[in-house]
């Protein structure tokens, strides 16, 4: 742990139902009368068809991609046809890990990259030519990639309290990620003369409503809204540009104890009471499900969205309207 707070750290273990899910879903589509039997919330019911969303064929590249919700849209992606090069700062071994179980999941050529988007030798664009060289082309980019140290602006306890060192980390990877990701690929998407190109940035509720204890990390989604709406003004329909904004998420290795007792601490709660304060005004009751959000993603990517741009979508169960 820094000296201040806890850095929360993606563990790919933290999501190990997903390969379950792949294969469930990939039985499912082979036998059409029992998918359509599924009751809504089954991931059966959650996932698109392929030949609908028209997505077969397509490359994706998705940052954060070895972990939490990207993992769960590696995997959609990969089950709506897409080959996906999957980037994260994990180490080459669990990265691959995510690879193998996308492809015998699904069948689909995937790779995997290991970079920081955050780092000050920016080797991006070369990791954007060599996904490029392996798979043949990028059509879709999804920043997913992020990270969230709660504190207080003023934290009389000094226990946890903003600092210059927390201002940096989140907003190296949260804003300057995202710019630098994007610029990489945009610039190949032009050069190459991609038509039909398409950015998705994964915002937070938190960015456009605040949140306590959180006033870092929601500045920066709050540049995310501001990055994606201003992005699709300059390139004009050439390229798409949607944001996706979860609320809260069913746990993945980014709630990790120690995030849970800092994020409590700002709010003055237990542990035990901020766990029991996640569902609460929610519409819907519940957390969203990884794969929710995920399919919501593969749309954006697809050509049934075609006619939208500059937005950014509430994936908040109806949280974000009460």
């Amino acid at each position: 742990m820094s000296k201040d707070g806890p850095i929360p750290i993606r563990m790919p273990a933290a999501v190990s139902l997903l390969p379950a899910r792949a294969a469930a879903l990939h039985s499912a589509r082979r036998r059409s009368s029992s998918r359509h039997s599924q009751p809504v919330g089954t991931p059966e019911a959650h996932s698109s068809n392929s030949s609908w969303l028209r997505l077969n064929g397509k490359v994706a590249v998705v940052t954060g991609g070895a972990s939490g919700l990207g993992r769960a849209i590696s995997l959609e992606l990969a089950l709506q046809g897409v080959r996906v090069a999957v980037l994260d700062v994990q180490p080459e071994d669990q990265g691959l890990q995510v690879v193998n179980m996308v492809t015998s999941s699904t069948g689909q050529h995937a790779m995997y990259a290991q970079v920081d988007i955050a780092a000050r030798e920016n080797t991006l664009p070369e990791t954007i030519g060599r996904v490029a060289s392996t798979l043949g082309r990028i059509d879709v980019l999804v920043n997913n990639a992020g990270i969230n140290v709660p504190a207080l602006l003023v934290d009389e306890g000094g226990k946890h309290e903003v600092s210059d060192s927390v201002l940096d980390r989140v907003l190296a990877v949260n804003v300057k990620g995202v710019f630098r990701v994007t610029q990489a690929v945009v610039r190949h998407m032009l050069e190459c003369g991609t038509t039909g190109g398409v950015v998705i940035n994964i915002a937070s509720e938190a960015g456009s409503q605040g949140s306590a204890g959180q006033s870092v990390y929601a500045a920066s989604k709050g540049a995310v809204y501001a990055m994606t709406h201003s992005w699709a003004k300059e390139f004009k329909g050439s390229i798409r540009v949607m944001g996706v904004s979860p609320g809260v998420l069913e746990a993945t290795g980014l709630r990790t104890p120690a995030y849970e007792e800092a994020l409590a601490y700002t709010r003055g709660q237990t542990v035990q009471q901020l766990r029991e304060s996640y569902a609460k005004g929610i519409l819907l009751g519940r957390e969203a499900r990884l794969g929710e959000v995920a399919s919501v993603v593969a749309f954006l990517a697809s050509h049934r969205a075609s006619y939208i741009d500059g937005t950014v979508l509430n994936v908040t169960g109806g949280k974000s309207w009460l």
